[in-house]
């Protein structure tokens, strides 16, 4: 059974727009939120979003920033003096392209939007093998934060969170898009570049990784791969 309207939040990352693909055949009607935080690539990533959310039609569309986080710092993606995590895919220290407690804001934006909008569930593309370095991106944080809608609410309130590729690798990320058409040539993942995708940061890594995986082309520019 479809359900009636969900939010989608869309960073403009292939692990986004492959949720958003998976949301549009959930759901009757999509709504889109993009939260930018002063990261570097903020017009690339915004310029992805509505990309994506144009090929999808959808209609709804939230653009907010908490540029906040920027000044409160502590991360590669906000502060230029602090340089962004070479993508060591063995490590299991936290990059410094961790930025504290984002997804905690972002879900926060994304619950009050739900609940005006009568939306009852949320999309985030959050990966599980990201965890050992993101915190916010293990499933018992989802879990908790579940508990916090529920409780923060209103009584006739349902809105559920929905990680539908928390489990899945990179690669078989990667193959979902590929079996939902989700638009990938429209992502942008680097954390350093808005041109060229840098092919060396964490996330260009984890990227590129999952193309070779599958022997996919990966779709967008590389200065390295």
């Amino acid at each position: 059974m479809l359900g009636k309207a969900a939010i989608v939040l869309v960073s403009g990352g292939m692990d986004s727009c492959v949720t958003a693909a998976i949301a549009a055949r959930e759901n009757v009607e999509s709504a889109f939120l993009h939260v930018s935080y002063g990261q570097r690539t903020e017009a690339r990533e915004k310029l992805a979003f509505n990309d994506i959310a144009d090929h999808y039609g959808v209609a709804k569309r939230l653009d907010v920033s908490i540029e906040y986080l920027a000044k409160i710092g502590g991360s590669s993606l906000t502060d230029m003096r602090i340089d962004v995590s070479e993508g060591d895919l063995g490590s299991k220290e936290v990059p410094t392209s961790y930025v504290p407690f984002r997804n905690a804001n972002m879900l926060a934006i994304a619950t009050s939007w739900a609940e005006v909008l009568g939306a009852n569930a949320i999309y985030i593309g959050a990966v599980a093998e990201d965890s050992s370095g993101y915190p916010d991106c293990r499933p018992e944080f989802y879990e908790a934060f579940q508990n916090t809608i529920n409780t923060g609410t209103r009584p006739d309130t349902h809105i559920e969170i929905r990680t539908p590729i928390i489990h899945l690798s990179k690669a078989e990320i990667v193959k979902k898009g590929i079996e939902l058409n989700a638009p990938l040539h429209l992502t942008w993942s680097c954390y350093r570049s808005e041109d060229l995708a840098c092919g060396t940061c964490d996330s260009c890594a984890l990227r590129l990784r999952g193309f070779a995986q599958t022997g996919i082309n990966d779709p967008i520019p590389y200065l390295a791969s």
